[in-house]
């Protein structure tokens, strides 16, 4: 039977780069078909070629693309139109980007109806409240006279995958669609996906890096290296046995629940497109290489139903599986940092005299401690105050209540210099938290300087040192932040916060932009660190795979307060808590799933402004009562430091 959609040969170049150099696969109808690599390898500019979005001197130099039979590339744009849209469709990463932040979005929506169904009035209007029903978006009546602004993430996501749902395509091109997102709402998102393409009979392409969200999605997988395809073949067969070397370490370089030891990382980086590459790309990152990898492109071979392209497919020695190490280090007698009744409560102001009509509960009675040369991690989805316990906790918004002891010393606004000493904060974006117009040397300096860190004399020298330290070259203290890669900024960022010599370093989702093989990079350089300096961390995420493979300690946080803590094994293992299940359930995994599947959430998290009477979960709680509604659960111990605040929980112990 004749593929849905069949690319040969496609070449695409943007100025002097050729970002796609030859590739060919296809996608059935109802099937999934999941392009994976690392950022910069080609697989965005793939989609976009296809439909035909390219930005400016962006062009497809040779190849051909059918769908259905039509070819896409000779079309003249008004009737490539007709096809964008209503023939195939496309689903980008970052939805408040693609959305327009001025129009509402039944009217949106409306204008995919309009131009691929002829609807208006009230007729595009029903339409459109069909499709936000599709796509499990919760009073969609309601919704349509929204911005996208007033949406929780995974509900923007919806309305974009509804507005691409509006011209009825028969392909989809599923962009990264979870990337930004919480596990609990990726896995609505993925849910949706699923059910729509069963039901429409769609072909998917989805672009990703995930290898979890390719295991519980795709039916066939291609892996894109350096603009090339580089292995193809059936979802079970790529991850019972990956064939390319590229693919063989991208599973290495995944943490493992329960090992703590040293992730497998890939030296170096994806070349640059934009010269003339002479034989496998791969061949400098690659341990099997050989003279003949570095003159001569390989080939297509055919392995076990797998297409690969390598000289030594087929004669790999066999995959060895790490011998998995425990988390090991010892619980000190004494806390370095306690907090009791921590509260940031933010005023809502309103009117011409701006008078207090209300509060954000933005963090509402934390306590939590950490002791040096131990990791607590800091989970929950986003919105629930993780990152605003951790800038309070430095002052960098000052709490409404509660106290915070750092090394024995309680911090208040007077000594706060202490607390810039001894404590300092890795940021999720590198890029927008480094000063693009200092020299990374100098951002280094800044902190040191304020804080009268050493000697001035002996600074610089201390520099080097510091960026050597964090795996740097020998040249990157004269560099601009734009000069790095992703992870080289993030390593920058904790270089930054290693400078005045901290006790304890707060990172806030460090690793959540980065790729598997540059996460793992800052996971063994953060243990390192750990292991060497006897760091502290807070670690705050939503990435659960990191947690398990970093982290001593685990606190669940849900509105502004924490509902379950205990050390990682118990919490992660065994949870008890009805929202830390769900957390646990959602997170895909590349083996197969035992014990209960996903457990779905039913709704978003309700605002802080005006939390649920009451446990603040019971609305989305399957196992809430009455009394779960009334009064707020106190505290239940299960022993040996594992808590939580549940009812349920506390009438089975």
């Amino acid at each position: 039977m004749k593929p849905l959609l069949e690319v040969r040969d496609l070449v695409t170049d943007i100025g002097p780069a050729r970002v796609v150099d030859g590739v060919s696969f296809h996608v059935a109808a109802g099937e999934t078909y999941a392009l994976l690599g690392e950022s910069g390898c080609g697989k965005s500019m793939t989609a976009l070629s296809l439909m035909r979005l390219l930005p400016d001197g962006g062009r497809v130099s040779s190849g051909a693309v059918e769908l259905g039979g039509e070819n896409v590339l000779g079309l003249p744009e008004r009737d490539m139109r007709r096809v964008r849209g209503g023939q195939m469709a496309m689903i980008f990463q970052e939805p408040m980007l693609a959305l327009n932040p001025v129009i509402k979005v039944g009217e949106q929506i409306g204008e995919a109806l309009a131009l691929h169904q002829n609807l208006g009035g009230q007729a595009a209007r029903e339409a459109a409240r069909g499709l936000l029903d599709a796509v499990g978006v919760p009073d969609a009546v309601r919704r349509l006279d929204t911005y996208p602004f007033e949406l929780s993430g995974g509900l923007r996501q919806r309305v974009m995958i509804a507005m691409a749902l509006a011209g009825q395509p028969r392909l989809l091109i599923a962009d990264e669609p979870t990337t930004a997102l919480d596990v609990t709402i990726q896995a609505q998102v993925l849910d949706v996906l699923r059910r729509l393409k069963t039901e429409r009979q769609m072909g998917m392409l989805l672009i990703t890096h995930d290898l979890g969200v390719v295991a519980e999605n795709a039916d066939r997988v291609g892996v894109m290296y350096a603009g090339e395809l580089v292995e193809e073949g059936g979802r079970d067969t790529f991850f019972a046995s990956p064939q390319h070397p590229y693919s063989r370490m991208l599973f290495d370089a995944l943490p493992r629940p329960g090992d703590g030891g040293r992730l497998t990382t890939i030296p170096g980086q994806v070349p640059p497109l934009d010269g003339s590459l002479v034989g496998c790309r791969f061949a400098r990152r690659c341990p099997f290489a050989i003279a003949r990898c570095r003159d001569e492109s390989p080939d297509w071979q055919t392995i076990n139903d797998q297409r690969v392209r390598c000289h030594l497919a087929g004669t790999l020695p066999a995959r060895i599986e790490r011998e998995v190490t425990a988390q090991t280090t010892a619980r000190a007698a004494k806390a370095l940092l306690q907090v009791e009744g921590l509260k940031v409560h933010f005023p809502i102001r309103r009117g011409l005299i701006q008078r207090t009509v209300g509060h954000v509960r933005a963090v509402d009675d934390v306590a939590l401690s950490i002791q040096a040369g131990r990791t607590l991690a800091l989970v929950g989805e986003s919105g629930c105050g993780k990152t605003t316990v951790g800038k309070a906790l430095l002052r960098l918004v000052e709490p409404t209540a509660g106290s915070i002891v750092l090394g024995g010393e309680t911090i208040t606004a007077k000594n706060a210099s202490t607390l810039r000493r001894q404590a300092q904060m890795v940021f999720q974006d590198p890029f927008s938290s480094l000063n693009p117009r200092m020299r990374v040397a100098d951002i280094l300096l800044e902190g040191m300087d304020a804080l009268g860190v050493g000697a001035a004399g002996e600074r610089r020298d201390a520099v080097a040192q510091l960026l050597n330290r964090v795996g740097l070259p020998d040249d990157a203290g004269g560099r601009y932040p734009h000069a790095f890669s992703g992870g080289q900024r993030q390593r920058i960022a904790i270089a930054r916060a290693l400078a005045v010599s901290p006790r304890l370093v707060i990172c806030d989702e460090p690793t959540s932009a980065l790729d598997v093989s540059v996460q793992a990079q800052i996971l063994n350089l953060l243990k390192d660190l750990q292991d060497s300096l006897g760091l502290a961390y807070l670690f705050i995420t939503h990435n659960l795979s990191v947690v398990d493979y970093l982290a001593h300690d685990v606190a669940v946080m849900y509105l502004g307060r924490i509902v379950e803590h205990g050390a990682a094994v118990a919490v992660l293992r065994a949870p008890r808590h009805p929202y830390t299940l769900a957390l646990v359930s959602a997170v895909p995994r590349i083996e197969a799933q035992t014990g209960p599947g996903i457990i779905r959430l039913a709704g978003d998290q309700p605002s802080p402004l005006n939390p649920p009477d009451g446990c603040h979960f019971n609305p989305r709680c399957p196992y809430a009562s009455e009394v779960c509604r009334q009064t707020y659960p106190g505290q239940t111990d299960l022993g040996n430091g594992h808590w939580v605040r549940c009812h349920w929980v506390a009438g089975q112990v």
